[in-house]
Parts: structure tokens; C-alpha cells; sequence
């Protein structure tokens, strides 16, 4: 049974099939974490943006512009029996462009505090995989490979066809900074043969989606999985619905044909969505602050022991949020790298190999795989953890609930450095000393979906793309008959 979250507008009509309003996700509701004295350490609460954010977490309420958490908020007051808290169209734009220096990460939130927010993350998902969302949308954000000459003319086309009278809505497109001038775009060809297109297309570039990513009510991407990874990177934070048409090479994530984007785009804008939200991760950098010449320390006692007051071992350097993996490996270096495995306020193990990969649901199907890792469906709350080429026969893939934090550090005693990449990108060394966390981010990335069973689309896409457990069928057996057992008996007798 389609259930739809619709507009004030579509209720008033009696098109709607459901009380929620638009409103209620389009403008910002509080998200509110209740204090606790949970156990973590002084290094990871210090933010690298506000070295006072700790302090002020645990006494401020956060607030955030993300629609994901006005879902959830809504869900959490409608059992409390209380009402959802709203503010108007200003508060929401003045809020929301502060959020890149207000947010909580999640190395923040106390354990308590981190189950919480993944169970409610987990429950709103699978109320979202058996509803249609109604949104209304006015600014899209389209995302293609700007250096493949084909693409660039088939985005030229969905922008054309979105910015056409004939939709009926005076859509705003935003695509890359660097179309502007392209010739096969032909920017000011599109304005020129269409008036009603000026002022409509514009442009962005990765600081606008860092700033302000409220400004978008939808993303399109025009690609491969490669093109939704980075359309993942661009919204670290507040990620706007994304659906993708495939025009990769294998399409794990691209669930849309091309060839029917004009009707794929009006049933979504005007019927709803149906979304998927897969789990991404928050991945800090620690450095390390103490001098390690003497080599005495030792990270196991750094990170499991007291840190006193005023003297920090840590300090943050730089975070993001993936939605694939985090890797730790050797990098450059010859030899084999030693890494101290973490898990919460405990001590895992010691990985002697090429390194290590952490891995989302999402995530499974990528290095995981190629490592010797589990495939996991998207919808399970965990964190795959694999060797990458380990030194021993013992090692073997580890499957944790998504409700931990994990750290990944190189021990001071290591022979070399470790390097650290997020989904591909931003490779980071890691000297002797340093390590990363990684924990369940409170931004999950909203995947549009097609209609119909996610966890049938699943088991196509890897029996499609991995030919998966794909053989030859077993032969039967053939029955001996009576005819045959005469003619058997009658040679032997022969």
C-alpha cells in the first residue's frame, strides 16, 4: 500500500494520503540529544573548527536543516506526544548556512547517544523504502562528468527539458561552474533561443555545495557510480535527494535508465519518491601531540588510558563523510604497514598487511570485495572491517554493529607512515602516532530509488554486475528402466 507525504496544497484538494505537510521537512525542526556522562575522550571533543564546540554541546541544543532529521524529529515528538517545532523560510536559510561550523560530529555524541541516533536512522528507513515522498521541488542540482564530451550533451538536454515552459514549474537547474563556457553546452545558446531560461541556470562550485547545500531540493547525476560517490563528497553534511541515471560502466547505485529521464523526472516531481537511505561515515584525523623521540609512548596506552586535563595526546585534523570506505595502507612505501585497530574505548588488534579497509553496506561491493570481504545488503546497520593482503592465515573479515566507534592508528613504533583515503579521495599520510576515527555519521545519504523491492533490485545488481553465483545448472540424473537392466543382464551373461 503507497503511502504519500504530500504538500498543504494536496491535502486541501484530498489528493493526499497523509497528514504530514510538506512544510514539515522542507523547513528546519530541532534535533535534540539529551545529556549523558558518556565515557570519551578529550582528544576526539575537541573540534578543529571550535576548540570551545565541546564545551558548548553539552550545554546548547543542535539544530540542523538536514531533512533526514526532520523526519526524525517529527517520528521522535509524534510518540512523545509533543509538537513538532518549526521555524519560518529566514530562520531556516540563516540556520542552515551556519551549519558548517555548528555541526556535532559524531565522535561527540555519547554511546547512548549514537545508538539512539542509528536506530532512529534505521527506522526511518525502512518506513521511507515502503512510502512515496511528495516533495516540492523548485532548485535541482545536476551533476555529470564534466570531461566526457557525450555526457555534456545529454546534461545540455536535461537542463533544456527542465528549464522548458511546458513543465509548468519554473525549475531553478544548477550545473558545474565549468559548463559555463563550454562549447558543446552552449550556455548562452540554451538562454538565447528560451528568454524564460535567464536567471534560471545557474552555476555551482564545490564551496557553494559546502556552504550551502540547503539551496537544493533535488540532485540528479548524470554518470556512474564514480559520478554518486562524488555528489556524496560534495554534501558532506546535508545531502538533497539524489537520483541517478546510469551511463557508468557496472551501475550498483545508478538505478535509472537515461533513455526515460523525461518521464522518470515528471513521475518523481509530481507522483513522489521513493528513498533509500544508505549509511555513511564520519572519518576525523587525529594527529598526535606528543614527542615520540625517546619511544616511550605507546598509542594502545594513549588510547585506552586517562588523559589528563590539560594535556592533550590528540589533536583533530580535518574530517569527512563517505559513503564507500576509508582506507589505511602502505602507500608508497615498500614494506608492509602496522596498524593498531581500536574499538571504542578498547583495544582490537594489531594488522600487519598492504592495510585495511573499513567499509559501509553501501561500500561492500567496492575494495571490500576486491579485498576478500563480505557483500552485505545495504539496509544492514554494520561496518565491515578487512585486511588488505594480511600477513597472516588467521585474519578474516569482521562484521561490527554500526553503533561503535572505531580507530585506526599507526603505532609509534612503526618502520614507515600510513596513508589514509575517504571513498578515493583526499589521501592524507598518517605518521607514527596518528589515527583516525570512524563512526556512523548522523548525514546519511537519501538514494532514490526505483518502485518495487530493494532487496530484489539488490540481488539483481550483483547477479547483474558480478555474475554472481552465476554456473552452469547441475545435471539430473538419468532413471534406469527395466529395458535398460535386461540388456545390461543379458551382456554380463554374454
Amino acid at each position: 500500500m503507497e503511502q504519500y507525504v504530500g504538500s498543504p496544497d494536496s491535502r486541501e484538494d484530498g489528493g493526499g494520503g497523509s497528514s504530514t505537510s510538506e512544510s514539515e521537512y522542507q523547513h528546519a525542526l530541532e534535533v535534540v540529544f539529551d545529556e549523558e556522562s558518556g565515557r570519551r575522550r578529550k582528544s576526539s571533543l575537541v573540534s578543529s573548527e571550535n576548540p570551545n564546540l565541546a564545551q558548548q554541546a553539552a550545554k546548547k541544543q543542535k539544530t540542523t536543516s538536514c531533512f533526514v532529521h526532520q523526519l526524525l524529529e517529527k517520528t521522535k515528538k509524534s510518540r512523545k506526544g509533543q509538537p513538532a517545532i518549526s521555524y519560518n523560510e529566514d530562520q531556516y536559510l540563516d540556520k542552515a548556512s551556519d551549519t558548517r561550523d555548528q555541526a556535532v560530529h559524531s565522535r561527540l555524541l555519547t554511546k547512548r547517544q549514537l545508538s539512539e541516533m542509528a536506530i532512529g536512522v534505521r527506522e526511518l528507513s525502512k518506513k521511507l523504502g515502503s512510502i512515496r515522498l511528495k516533495l516540492k521541488v523548485k532548485t535541482i542540482f545536476l551533476l555529470t562528468k564534466a570531461h566526457d564530451s557525450d555526457l555534456i550533451g545529454l546534461t545540455r538536454n536535461v537542463t533544456e527539458w527542465l528549464l522548458s515552459k511546458e513543465r509548468g514549474t519554473e525549475y531553478i537547474v544548477y550545473v558545474e561552474n565549468t559548463l559555463e563556457h563550454n562549447r558543446k553546452f552552449d550556455a548562452k545558446g540554451l538562454v538565447s533561443q528560451d528568454l524564460s531560461c535567464e536567471g534560471r541556470l545557474k552555476y555551482w562550485d564545490n564551496e557553494l555545495c559546502k556552504r550551502h547545500p540547503h539551496l537544493f531540493d533535488f540532485a540528479v547525476t548524470l554518470g556512474g557510480d564514480g559520478t554518486l560517490l562524488y555528489a556524496s563528497w560534495l554534501f558532506q553534511r546535508i545531502v538533497p535527494p539524489v537520483l541517478s541515471f546510469a551511463l557508468g560502466s557496472l551501475g550498483f547505485l545508478t538505478k535509472f535508465d537515461y533513455a526515460d529521464y523525461q518521464k522518470t523526472l515528471s513521475t518523481a516531481f509530481e507522483d513522489g519518491i521513493t528513498v533509500s537511505l544508505r549509511l555513511r561515515f564520519e572519518a576525523t584525523i587525529m594527529r598526535t601531540q606528543t614527542a615520540h623521540e625517546d619511544g616511550k609512548h605507546d598509542l594502545v596506552e594513549e588510547l585506552i588510558g586517562d588523559e589528563a586535563e590539560n594535556n592533550l595526546t590528540h589533536k583533530p585534523d580535518g574530517s569527512y563523510t563517505i559513503l564507500n570506505d576509508i582506507v589505511v595502507d602502505r602507500g608508497p612505501n615498500p614494506t608492509m604497514s602496522s596498524t593498531e585497530l581500536f574499538m571504542d574505548e578498547k583495544f582490537m588488534t594489531s594488522i600487519l598487511a598492504d592495510g585495511v579497509c573499513v567499509a559501509t553496506p553501501t561500500g561492500s561491493t567496492a575494495y571490500n570485495l576486491a579485498a576478500g570481504g563480505s557483500l552485505c545488503h545495504p539496509e544492514n546497520p554494520v561496518i565491515l572491517v578487512t585486511a588488505i593482503c594480511a600477513h597472516t592465515l588467521s585474519f578474516r573479515p569482521v562484521i561490527l554493529p554500526d553503533t561503535v566507534v572505531l580507530r585506526a592508528g599507526v603505532p609509534y613504533g612503526a618502520r614507515t607512515s600510513s596513508w589514509a583515503s575517504f571513498d578515493g579521495r583526499e589521501r592524507v599520510e598518517l605518521h607514527p602516532g596518528d589515527y583516525v576515527t570512524i563512526s556512523a555519521s548522523r548525514y546519511p545519504f537519501a538514494n532514490v530509488m526505483p518502485q518495487g523491492s530493494s532487496s530484489e533490485d539488490w540481488i539483481c545488481s550483483i547477479s547483474r554486475t558480478l555474475n554472481w553465483n552465476s554456473r552452469q545448472k547441475q545435471k539430473s540424473f538419468k532413471e534406469w528402466e527395466e529395458q535398460d537392466l535386461d540388456e545390461k543382464s543379458k551382456s554380463v551373461e554374454k
